[in-house]
């Protein structure tokens, strides 16, 4: 398999139309299976080599899952040669979800909130590259969902930076939400929703986007990989209906699933819950997925 995921016959294929066809066939969108962050000092316990030295914990932990979402840029700035380390510290092909500022998704009026969109955006994330993955944009949870203020934050989020696309998932966190006109808008604006489970949000699996985003939030503190065998097992078999254009009828909903549609790309992390699991529960998944791990350091 070559880089992005694509197979050696899309590459040799001749003219482009031909090539695309066939490669719809043969390529799958990559199913990325990670955790929220990489300094936590009780990983240092559950997950880090003993000896390991405290600057190479990203290095080390992007050898053991896909993707890591960046949850320190919420609170506050980093500056662009902080991301540029950050891809220069992880391997070829992993991926970056970035945390968007919390001074931009925590107002009352979220259309008023345009300059500091403007700031993250152009905070140094392009220096992630090709390793920029979604941008999260995690709504404080009494805010209640209004169509006009949503839409006027939703037309303000650029489709690119520095010529690098952006992709956007919403993760919101009110009850409010959960209403065929807030998956119309989300739709209109082809930004993906979050898919939580969680026992403190609101839960509902409807796609909006053209990926999909999932936070896995009940990780056991008893149970060796967080979740219990069978629990994972299940939570690979819906990432893969969702990698295959399905959408899983077993989880909650607001509308009734559609018809299957195109190949998705899945992130989905263990976050929150009984943290110190989360690097266990991630590695497990990837394991039932079938994942190689990069060359070790």
């Amino acid at each position: 398999m070559l880089a992005g995921g694509l197979q050696p016959s899309c590459v040799k294929m001749g003219p482009v139309a031909n090539f695309l066809a066939r490669c719809l066939l043969v390529n799958k969108p990559p199913i990325r299976v990670g955790i929220g962050g990489w300094n936590y000092a009780p990983w240092r316990e559950t997950f880090y080599p003993e000896k390991l030295p405290a600057s190479k914990e990203l290095a080390w932990a992007s050898r053991q899952v896909s993707m890591i979402e960046i949850n320190s840029t919420f609170y506050g700035s980093q500056k662009p040669s902080t991301f540029a380390k950050w891809r220069n510290d992880t391997p070829e092909n992993f991926v970056f979800s970035v945390k968007a500022s919390r001074y931009a998704t925590t107002r009352r009026v979220l259309a008023e909130s345009g300059d500091s969109v403007h700031r993250f955006i152009h905070s140094g994330i392009a220096e992630l590259g090709p390793k920029l993955g979604p941008l999260v944009w995690q709504f404080a949870d009494t805010k209640v969902f209004d169509a006009a203020d949503l839409a006027a934050f939703l037309d303000m989020l650029p489709t690119e930076v520095d010529g690098l696309p952006l992709r956007h998932v919403l993760d919101v966190r009110h009850p409010s939400f959960a209403v065929p006109e807030y998956l119309a808008l989300a739709r209109e604006h082809s930004v993906a929703t979050v898919f939580a489970d969680s026992d403190d949000y609101p839960v509902f699996a409807d796609l909006t986007g053209p990926f999909v985003y999932a936070r896995l939030m009940r990780t056991q503190p008893t149970l060796k990989a967080g979740y219990a065998p069978k629990a994972l097992d299940a939570w690979a078999e819906v990432a893969q209906r969702w990698q295959a254009g399905g959408e899983p009828a077993d989880l909650p909903r607001v509308e009734p699933p559609g018809k299957a549609g195109r190949p998705r790309e899945v992130f989905m992390l263990f976050i929150a819950g009984a943290k110190e699991k989360a690097p266990l529960a991630a590695q497990a998944l990837l394991q039932r997925l079938g994942w190689e791990p990069p060359p070790p350091l």
